[in-house]
């Protein structure tokens, strides 16, 4: 991974415990490259390599010298930028911490639907600039977030843990994923419907496709227009699913709301109006693990080695189909 640093903040005392009580922990100091004799060294002794944010590629050369690797286990989410596609092609199991990274995501999602509901993001930005001579508006059978319609575009792995957090409220909750059926949509809480009869009937649209051909700019003018007025836009997935210059023309008009954690591109040019808009929560990426967060990957990473030493089967391993739609 990229620095030692980062290594402690994945992994504290209790998780390097684990590893020593089920392996032989081949080095204490983080392999920033693969090139070195003493990398190369490491490498060769290697069972289980973990990797996180900045991990150099594992191409076949590299994999070449790890000839007793079994486990590529990913204290992170996306694998795509650093594991080859030789490590299935020799059997290597890979997984990933997408599932702990997909955590926050949720909960930042969900929290964003209900201030959302409570038009809280409006009502600050109108309170900070009337202060004390602010009056709330009356509201209308929109705001709240009592049988609220709220629209969640993908059943994927943050968008079924964020379904399942919506349970808890009383809301009504629309799916919109062309991969499920009916039943598959309300085992998940949800009523199965097609994306525009989603666009057009929710309150708080929360985006959670993957990155497909097919997904990119997925969400663009036409979608927009459907959704009602002061209806409010979610995107914790990516940037590039939604056309920015068409979200951009909705919400200069104010008709929609947004909170973005991702843009096209990221970051956005410093005199892009989004920064400016206040009818935008627009926030630098920070929905998925930081801070005390990131030792839940660590944990999962660990826990795929305790699984490869016990001889059993790993818990989030990445194929490729997996792989190919990964971000």
């Amino acid at each position: 991974m990229r620095s030692s640093a980062l290594r402690d903040r994945l992994f504290g005392p209790a998780a390097r415990e684990r590893l020593e009580a089920i392996a032989d922990v081949v080095s204490d100091d983080v392999l920033t490259e693969f090139d070195s004799h003493a990398a190369r060294a490491v490498l060769r002794q290697t069972t289980a390599l973990i990797t996180g944010w900045g991990c150099p590629h594992l191409g076949a050369e590299v994999l070449d010298v790890a000839q007793e690797l079994r486990l590529i286990a990913h204290a992170a989410g996306s694998v795509k930028g650093h594991v080859a596609e030789a490590a299935w092609d020799r059997g290597i199991t890979v997984t990933t911490a997408a599932q702990a990274n997909a955590i926050p995501v949720a909960e930042y999602t969900l929290a964003a639907i209900l201030l959302s509901g409570k038009d809280a993001f409006e009502e600050r930005a109108q309170f900070r600039l009337g202060r004390s001579l602010y009056r709330r508006a009356g509201s209308d059978a929109t705001n709240g977030n009592y049988g609220t319609t709220v629209g969640i575009i993908g059943a994927s792995r943050v968008g079924r843990l964020v379904l399942e957090r919506l349970k808890a409220f009383d809301f009504r909750v629309l799916l919109a994923d062309p991969t499920l059926g009916p039943d598959d949509a309300a085992a998940l809480g949800a009523d199965l419907v097609s994306l525009e009869e989603l666009l057009a009937q929710s309150h708080v649209v929360s985006l959670h496709a993957p990155i497909l051909p097919g997904t990119v700019g997925m969400i663009g003018a036409a979608e927009l227009a459907l959704m009602q007025d002061g209806a409010t836009f979610i995107n914790t997935a990516r940037g590039v699913l939604v056309d920015h210059d068409a979200l951009r023309t909705e919400l200069r008009s104010r008709r929609l709301r947004a909170v973005l954690d991702v843009t096209d591109p990221e970051p956005l040019p410093d005199d892009d109006v989004l920064y400016e808009l206040d009818n935008v929560v627009l926030t630098p990426h920070i929905a998925g693990s930081m801070g005390n967060e990131l030792a839940r990957m660590g944990d999962l990473a660990v826990a795929e080695v305790e699984r490869l030493a016990a001889g059993r089967a790993p818990a989030y391993a990445i194929d490729r189909q997996t792989l190919a739609v990964m971000a």
